[in-house]
This record gives C-alpha cells, sequence and structure tokens, in this order.
C-alpha cells in the first residue's frame, strides 16, 4: 500500500530539478501511505513528474521500487494497491514472453499493460487500486481507480497544470495549486457527512469515480473525459437475468467456495498480516475462514468501550476463543477516544463526518503494533442487506402512506412531541452518568421511551410496524418522524440517507439548483430499470455506488493509511458482487432479518449464539459529547463569530439545531458533527475561500456521452 501523487504541466515550464524537487514534496506530504521508501521520476520536456511513497507488502526487496519503468521503458507507473490475482496473471504473462525481476504485483500490472494495453489490462485486474501510468511514446497520463473505490485518486486542472494524487493533501503541497472551496460540494457534504464523488471539496478538484479510467493526451487534453472500464450497473444487470435457482445449499457451498478464494487470495503479503474483528457476521466470516486456510492462529484485533451500550468486545472475545485466534483487545476509556478528534481534519482530509471514523481509527492503530495488514468485513451489508433500514424502510412506507397526506403533518408532530417529552423527563431526572462532563449510554437513552408509542394519537399506532416501536432509539425515532414528508419510496430512501434534510438553506450564498440532483434517490429508480424490482434491493444497490466508497471505504482508508496499515476487504470481490446479485431478494433478506446466506454459512464455522444478536453499528456517544465534555470545544465552532468567519454557513439554522440539542428536546448530533467537522477542517487551512458561483466544468471533468 502506498501513496501517489503527481502532475503534467501542459506547458512544460519547470526545469528538471523543479520538477522533482515539486513532485517530491507532493509525494511527502503522503509519507504516512508509505514510510518505507520514497521516489520520483519526471520527464522534463513533457512537464510530467510522478512522486510514489511506498509501504512494502509484497517483494519487500529493491525490485519493488517506484517510479517503476516497464520493460521496454515505455511506460512508467506509480501505484498503490494490490492486484490479488498477480500470480494468475504472472504465470500467463510469463507465458507470452514477458520477464520479471523480482515477484512485486507492480512488474505484473505494467507487464499486463505491455501485452494488452491500459485500457483491457484494468478490466483483467482483480484488486483495490489507484494508478497513474505515463505512457512515453504516446505521451499520455492515464489515471485509473479500481472497481469498488477501495483506493482514493483526486485529480484536477488548476492553472494550466493537471494534479493528481491519494489525497488532497498531495496536491495542496504544490507551490501553483490554489483551490477554493466548492460550496455545491459543501451542500452535498451537509446532506450525507461526506462529499460523493465525482467531487471533492474544493472546487475544480474531483475524485475518480470507481471503475474508471482517465485518459490525458498532452496535444489534446482538453477532448480528455473518464470512461468506465467496468461497471457495478453492468454487473447487476447480467446477475439478475441469471437469478440462482438451484437449492439453497447449494447457494451456500458456492458462497463458502467464492469468499473462502477471496480471502485466500487477499492473505497473500510478506509482512504479518492479521484481522479487524467485532463479533458481528461480516468479520466474523472474514476470521472464520482466514482461520480455515491457515495453519497457525490468526492475529485479530478489537477496541472495547467500558459503556456496555457501545461495546462489542465481549462478543468478538467469544467468536475469537471459539475460532482459536490469536486475539489482542484494548479497552478504551472515553477521554482517550475523544483525543482522536484534533487529529481528525489531517487525518481524512477532506471534511468527513460519520463519527465511527474514531473507533474505527482506534482500532487500525492497535492492529498497527502488531501487523502491517489487516483483513476486514466491509461490504457484507451493502452486498447481502445488513443494514436496517433494507428491511423496514419498506415496511415504514407501507404504514405511512395509509394516512392522509393531510394527516402526515400532524403524525410527525406527535411522533416529536413524544421524543421532546421523554427528553424533557430525562432532563428533570438523569440516569447515572448523565450531565456535563458526563458520559451517557444508549440503554439509558432508551430509558423512558418504551412507552412513547403510548403517546401516540390513536389513529397512527396501528399504522407503524408494532414491533418496531418499542426499540427504536430516538435518532431512528427522528428519521421516522421525517418520514410523513415524503413523496414516495425512493424519497424516503434519501431521507434516511440525508444528514441535513435541506442543506441549501444552512450553506450561506445558495442559490437554488446549486445542490445536485439527490443522486441516492435516483440510483434506485436506476437500479428498477435494471430489473431489480425489490425496493430493498434498490437501496442496497445505490448504497454500493455511493454509500460504500464514499463513506465507508473512504473512512477505512484513511484511518487504516493514517497508521500505516493496509486494510483489505474480502467482499468486495466481483465474483462476490456477482454471486450477492445471482440471488433472489428472499434469500438474502426475509421476516425482517438480513445477510440470510452469510448467517448460514457462519453456522457452519461459529456456533449460531455467539452471533445472532441485534446489529450495534461501531459508535460513540457524540451526542452526550456535545452536551457534556465537548461542549466548550463545540462552542468554539458553533458560536456567532466562528460561524461568520469563513462565510460558509448561515448562522440560524446553525444555532437554533445547537441550542435545541443542548435543551435536550432532539438528538442532532448526526448534523450537527458534519457542521463541526467542517469547521474543524477549515480551521485548519488557514485562508480558505468559497467560490461566489459555481463554475462549468472544464471536459476533463465530465463523464464520456
Amino acid at each position: 500500500m502506498c501513496g501517489i501523487a503527481g502532475f503534467l504541466d501542459f506547458r512544460a515550464r519547470d526545469s528538471r530539478s523543479d520538477l522533482e524537487r515539486m513532485v517530491r514534496c507532493m509525494a511527502d506530504a503522503l509519507a504516512h501511505r508509505g514510510p518505507d521508501d520514497a521516489g520520483a521520476w519526471v520527464d522534463e520536456a513533457a512537464g510530467v513528474a510522478l512522486g510514489h511513497r511506498r509501504l512494502s507488502i509484497v517483494d519487500l526487496s529493491p525490485a519493488g521500487h517506484q517510479p517503476m519503468l516497464s520493460a521496454g521503458d515505455r511506460y512508467v507507473i506509480v501505484y498503490n494497491g494490490e492486484i490479488y490475482n498477480h500470480g494468475e496473471l504472472r504465470e500467463e504473462l510469463a507465458r507470452r514472453g514477458a520477464a520479471f525481476r523480482g515477484h512485486s504485483d507492480t512488474e505484473v500490472v505494467l507487464a499486463a499493460v505491455d501485452a494488452w494495453g491500459p485500457a483491457r489490462a484494468l478490466g483483467r485486474f482483480n484488486g483495490m487500486f489507484a494508478m497513474a501510468l505515463w505512457d512515453r511514446r504516446e505521451r499520455c497520463l492515464h489515471l485509473a481507480r479500481d472497481r469498488f473505490g477501495e483506493k482514493p485518486l483526486y485529480y484536477g486542472v488548476v492553472g494550466g497544470t493537471l494534479f493528481f494524487g491519494s489525497e488532497l493533501k498531495a496536491l495542496r503541497a504544490h507551490p501553483r495549486c490554489d483551490m477554493a472551496v466548492d460550496r455545491a460540494a459543501l451542500a452535498q457534504f451537509l446532506r450525507f457527512g461526506y462529499v460523493p464523488a465525482p467531487a471533492s471539496i474544493y472546487a475544480g478538484i474531483r475524485k475518480l469515480r470507481p471503475g474508471t479510467h482517465l485518459r490525458v493526451a498532452v496535444e489534446d487534453h482538453a477532448a480528455a473525459h473518464p470512461t468506465p472500464y467496468w461497471s457495478i450497473s453492468g454487473a447487476v444487470r447480467a446477475a439478475v437475468q441469471d437469478r440462482f435457482a438451484g437449492p439453497e445449499d447449494a447457494a451456500i457451498d458456492e458462497l463458502d467456495r467464492l469468499l473462502r478464494d477471496a480471502i485466500r487470495l487477499r492473505m497473500v503479503a510478506d509482512v504479518p498480516l492479521g484481522a479487524f474483528l467485532s463479533g458481528g457476521i461480516d468479520s466474523s466470516m472474514v476470521v472464520a475462514l482466514m482461520q480455515a486456510e491457515s495453519r497457525a492462529p490468526v492475529r485479530t484485533f478489537t477496541i472495547g468501550f467500558h459503556d456496555r451500550a457501545y461495546d462489542e468486545a465481549s462478543a468478538a472475545r467469544a467468536v475469537a476463543k471459539h475460532l482459536g485466534t490469536d486475539h489482542t483487545e484494548l479497552y478504551v476509556t472515553p477521554e482517550e477516544a475523544r483525543a482522536v478528534i484534533p487529529r481528525l481534519p489531517a487525518l481524512y482530509d477532506e471534511p468527513f463526518a460519520d463519527s465511527s471514523q474514531i473507533p474505527t481509527f482506534l482500532v487500525a492503530e492497535l492492529a498497527r503494533r502488531h501487523v502491517t495488514v489487516a483483513l476486514s468485513g466491509d461490504g457484507g451489508d451493502e452486498l447481502f442487506g445488513g443494514y436496517n433500514r433494507y428491511f423496514w424502510a419498506q415496511n415504514v412506507w407501507n404504514g405511512v402512506r395509509t394516512v392522509p397526506r393531510r394527516a402526515r403533518p400532524l403524525a410527525r408532530a406527535a411522533i416529536l412531541g413524544a421524543l421532546a417529552a421523554t427528553a424533557r423527563r430525562a432532563a428533570v431526572h438523569p440516569g447515572p452518568g448523565h450531565g456535563r462532563g458526563g458520559h451517557d449510554s444508549r440503554r439509558s437513552q432508551r430509558d423512558g421511551q418504551s412507552a412513547w408509542g403510548a403517546r401516540l394519537p390513536p389513529f397512527l399506532r396501528p399504522r407503524l410496524p408494532s414491533r418496531l416501536l418499542p426499540r427504536l432509539p430516538a435518532d431512528k425515532l427522528q428519521k421516522l418522524a421525517d418520514l410523513f414528508a415524503a413523496s414516495d419510496e425512493h424519497d424516503v430512501y434519501l431521507r434516511l440517507a440525508s444528514t441535513w434534510k435541506e442543506p441549501l438553506a444552512v450553506v450561506r450564498g445558495a442559490e437554488p439548483g446549486l445542490e445536485p440532483l439527490p443522486v441516492p434517490a435516483l440510483l434506485s429508480r436506476e437500479a428498477a430499470e435494471l430489473g431489480v424490482t425489490s425496493f430493498a434491493e434498490q437501496m442496497m444497490y445505490a448504497d454500493t455506488l455511493t454509500y460504500l466508497p464514499d463513506d465507508i471505504l473512504a473512512k477505512v482508508d484513511r484511518a487504516t493509511m493514517g497508521v500505516s496499515l493496509e486494510g483489505r476487504m474480502p467482499f468486495l470481490d466481483p465474483r462476490l458482487l456477482s454471486f450477492a446479485w445471482r440471488l433472489p431478494p428472499r434469500a438474502k433478506l426475509r421476516a425482517g432479518t438480513g445477510k440470510l446466506p452469510l448467517r448460514r454459512l457462519l453456522a457452519r464455522y461459529v456456533p449460531e449464539a455467539l452471533f445472532d444478536r441485534p446489529k450495534m453499528g461501531f459508535g460513540v456517544p457524540v451526542g452526550a459529547w456535545l452536551r457534556g465534555p465537548l461542549r466548550d470545544w463545540a462552542e468554539s465552532l458553533l458560536g456567532e463569530g466562528a460561524l461568520s468567519r469563513g462565510g460558509f454557513f448561515e448562522r440560524g439554522p446553525v444555532r437554533a439545531a445547537w441550542d435545541e440539542h443542548l435543551r435536550g428536546t432532539r438528538n442532532l448530533e448526526h448534523p450537527l458533527w458534519a457542521v463541526l467537522m467542517f469547521q474543524a477542517w477549515q480551521a485548519s487551512q488557514p485562508g480558505l475561500q468559497a467560490p461566489r458561483t459555481a463554475g462549468r466544468e472544464p471536459r476533463i471533468f465530465r463523464p464520456s456521452p
């Protein structure tokens, strides 16, 4: 795993020494991604410079050094990632006459490009990667990103130069790469808690979409555009036209074979390797098959919290004991968790507001003390239906639409009123650990809520799924209230995915039309056009294209690479995506339970009692922290003066949300955390400006027609 950076100056105005100095400065900004080695390659006549920072994983010798030239010296590459099928490709290429100096997968990438050309070679790779490839003969730069978006790649043209890098900090390190905040991207960030691709927080800088390839020729760079070499939509269309029709046991056997092979490929490394283990289905499945493939105990890692409502360490410990892994756990105090917060702006490099970023970093930091590679269970929820919304959103919408439209605002007000009443009672009679400087739990958050449904008007109670009413926590009930304003099931999904429901009211100077169309809702409709008729699967499709790469994978990449740890995700094997989509919806979700194939397969390796429990997520009590030990920090970023500086936010809606959260009438931790993460990021980057209007994008940013 590595960090890559570079640029292509279309005017070729710098000397060789200046090119090398600037690209090394860009690469050094990514030293955390690659502490083991560094390199640079420049072509003064073409104005191109490639920089690399190396984390040595496969072939630790100098033969793996980058930038690397192909055997015939035509191509030069800087590459971040792993090609898991490089052994198979190496044998095929050797039969075609390719010769190799070492055993790194980087050599295989170059040999594949030599043999098949960049576009065809990309389609042969099973792996995670971001790469920049300079073609010395045709004088063009190729940028490419893996199918799911596991590895990041930013790019953009500023002042006649194309810049690229694994993280935005590499672009900022170049003296001529001046950037300003994009207000449209800021609005999207407030809605989702992340900046969705292809946008970045900076105007004119974009993320290369997963599964796409950008070819930029020096002589004709204005005509360049990203083109897909593989698409999830194509894979889904093919899969749903060939649904699995065999017996259920045969499907589980096939899942076992595919997942075991995906894990086997991802266990190849010349450095110590382990796995994250939460005790949930996905991570337990990965660890169980790793242990089945290993002669020695697998190293597993988990962090625990003394607050049992947020602690999964005991479940992970039980799974580890059953499987016989070499298990390490670390119990983290609230103070240790909060100490991560000042590091978040530099670590995530772009505003990012998924608060599970904190425990993700902590478990990565723990694992890095012992191993250099860690496997995780990310991707299982999106492929096999693990999120609660997949099986209750449709039921809730079915209940909502039976309520007459004129009565829906009253239903929403009734839910919010019931929540406010329980919150006021909790404020008068707080449970143990509450109050300023205290530390709450989800259990205490639920105290007094078990009877909240009884406070709703009689006309509403029969229309909502009764089994959900007693156990939904306050933040979920707030989402439920908002669904009474939804127009259809796709709007339900958008509202469930949204942090700020009306972000244009929060971004200062926002104009109608500034925020792009709501992508998740559009994608769920697109899924229907592909032949996906189940609403749950439509949400899974949209999440795989948006939430997975831009939230989950970005979170894991920055957390792991922030401590020089390589994360690998076996569920994100393209063969598993095709298999998962061949399964009919009822084979994945049924009777309020998701991930049915994984549950059945895991039961072959782990007693069901060890993993059959409600999904917890990976969270920290941010809402209580903001009312307690983080209150002064939050006030310093949400005060009138702080909101005025920079000119990004309207003070009214932000201050209203902050005041309401402090009063305890609503838990608004998620929208407030988004504003706080932007404010903290902005404070780490003095001189940021917001462009007055959104400019027209150059052709290079627009997808192929």
